[in-house]
């Protein structure tokens, strides 16, 4: 297992430059008086493809050889990172396909249609997806970018925490949403080796909560199938998120849907930006475990905006 390294991500950062955007960070006083905290947003919903994976992605396909690349990509992906890896692989002019769960947003299959990838369709759950791809590697020959248990993905996914903590000083704590733990790892190489009296915290559905449990058992506990509004939080973690997470991930938090669907429409109706519910379970949890973050500077991951603008969460009875 090839951990990635400081110097990796510094690498992948000057890569990926002319691909994705430095997004910005926004402020909400309305937030920092609810939460007794202050609250600096890292705004991925405005990154390129709409969802931090675009960073990851780029940094796969961009540092494939001439050769890989004439096969091209494959992923199996909820959405953002079959729609990331297909921006990216369409900036490379190489093919893509995406196994996808048939239960995913249509505007997360539109997308990966639209940056020019394949969509093949799998049922909702990890084994269905796994099996699925096999036939789909086999097929192609295609060069396999996993969403998070890749060292070029991690190491592109630690730039965002090298931009965050350039743009706000004096962060006492990190929190970023996890599902298969890309995010987190990214967050954990980048802040373990620049700012490691940063603590770093992980925010996750209650619903699909295996990295809370796992966290807690001091072993991988995977769930096959959960169900979560926080549809791009149901894959569990790998080996290698695995070992940045119990190595320096400070706590992981829990909220219930209903504290993510209110979270998600807060930062809606207060800081009028587009964001997904996967990317709302930190505030959630942060408004849940005020006493944890009261007084403190915390950076928070917006992982992406992604979202069916048909289906939004509030609107469903």
């Amino acid at each position: 297992m090839y951990i990635p390294s400081l110097a990796d991500m510094l690498v992948a950062h000057e890569r990926i430059k002319p691909h994705i955007h430095r997004t910005p960070v926004l402020t909400s006083q309305y937030l920092n008086d609810l939460t007794g905290a202050e609250l600096f947003f890292k705004c991925e919903n405005l990154q390129k493809a709409g969802a931090f994976k675009a960073r990851g992605a780029s940094n796969a396909v961009f540092g494939l050889t001439a050769e890989q690349a004439a096969k091209g990509v494959a992923t199996h992906s909820s959405g953002n990172h079959g729609t990331c890896l297909s921006y990216a692989a369409g900036r490379r002019g190489i093919p893509c396909t995406v196994v996808m769960p048939r239960t995913a947003p249509q505007a997360k299959k539109d997308a990966v249609r639209g940056y020019g990838g394949r969509v093949v369709e799998c049922e909702p759950s990890t084994t269905s997806r796994e099996a699925v791809f096999a036939e789909v590697v086999a097929e192609t020959g295609a060069e396999f970018v996993h969403p998070y248990n890749d060292p070029r993905v991690i190491a592109g996914q630690g730039t965002c925490s090298k931009e965050l903590v350039e743009q706000v000083s004096g962060l006492d704590a990190v929190i970023a949403p996890i599902g298969g733990g890309g995010m987190i790892s990214g967050t954990c190489l980048t802040l373990s080796n620049l700012m490691p009296q940063i603590k770093i915290y992980a925010a996750e559905p209650e619903q699909a909560d295996d990295a809370y449990r796992s966290f807690r058992a001091g072993h991988i506990i995977a769930d096959d199938a959960p169900v979560t509004v926080a549809d791009g939080l149901k894959v569990p973690l790998k080996d290698l998120t695995w070992h940045f997470v119990q190595n320096h991930v400070t706590d992981i938090l829990t909220a219930s849907e209903q504290e993510i669907i209110d979270a998600m429409l807060l930062i809606w109706k207060r800081m009028k930006i587009v964001m997904e519910p996967s990317s709302a379970v930190p505030l959630a949890t942060i408004i849940k475990n005020k006493d944890v973050f009261a007084g403190k500077r915390v950076g928070v991951i917006i992982t992406g905006g992604n979202v069916d603008l048909d289906m939004l969460p509030w609107q469903q009875k």
